[in-house]
C-alpha cells in the first residue's frame, strides 16, 4: 500500500522519510517530491509498504504525529488525477487538445452585424486652405519648396565676460 506523507520538514530527505516509517513494517519504497528545478523539497513524500496492514498502523500512528515542530498528514494516497495536458503524464501520446476551442470567425461577424446599429458614417471635414493648389507631379513639388520662404532664427550670442568670479586668483 502507498501512502502520501505531507507536511515534511525541509530537513527530512528520502533517507530520513524511509527511516521514519520503517519502524510499521517492510518498505518497498520511500520518494520525496523535489522541485525538478531546484532540487529542494516540495514538502511531500510518499511511502510505500510491502504489508497493508503495516501501512494502517503507519497511518493511525504517525497522522498529526509532531515531527520538528510540524504535524504530519499521511493517509493512503490516491491515483494522481490527470491534468488536461495528460499526454505529459499517462506515458503516451494524447490526441486530445488541450487547447481552448477555436472561435468561430463566422458566428463572430454575424453576431457583431447583429449588434450594430444602423448608423450614418461620420462627417468628414476638409480642413485644407483653400487657397493651395494641388500639387500633382514631382516638378511642381519642387517649384513650391522653392517658392516657400525659410524659417529664420536669429542666433543670441553670449557675451563673453573675462571676469571668471574668482576673488584672489
Amino acid at each position: 500500500m502507498k501512502l502520501y506523507v505531507g507536511n515534511l520538514p525541509w530537513s527530512v530527505d528520502d533517507k530520513a522519510l524511509k527511516e521514519l516509517f520503517a519502524p510499521f513494517g517492510d518498505i518497498e519504497e520511500a520518494v520525496l517530491i523535489k522541485d525538478k528545478y531546484s532540487g529542494r523539497s516540495k514538502g511531500f513524500g510518499f511511502v510505500t509498504f510491502t504489508d497493508d496492514e503495516a501501512a494502517k498502523k503507519a497511518i493511525s500512528e504517525m497522522h498529526e504525529k509532531d515531527v520538528e515542530g510540524r504535524p504530519l498528514t499521511v493517509s493512503e494516497a490516491k491515483p494522481m488525477v490527470p491534468r488536461d495536458n495528460a499526454s505529459r503524464y499517462d506515458g503516451h501520446n494524447s490526441h486530445e487538445s488541450s487547447e481552448a476551442p477555436m472561435a468561430d470567425p463566422s458566428a463572430i461577424e454575424q453576431e457583431v452585424e447583429d449588434n450594430v446599429e444602423e448608423e450614418s458614417a461620420p462627417e468628414i471635414v476638409d480642413d485644407t486652405d483653400t487657397d493651395e493648389k494641388d500639387i500633382d507631379t514631382d516638378e511642381e513639388a519642387k517649384e513650391d519648396a522653392e517658392s516657400d520662404t525659410p524659417a529664420v532664427e536669429e542666433a543670441v550670442e553670449a557675451e563673453e565676460s573675462t571676469d571668471t568670479g574668482c576673488q584672489g586668483c
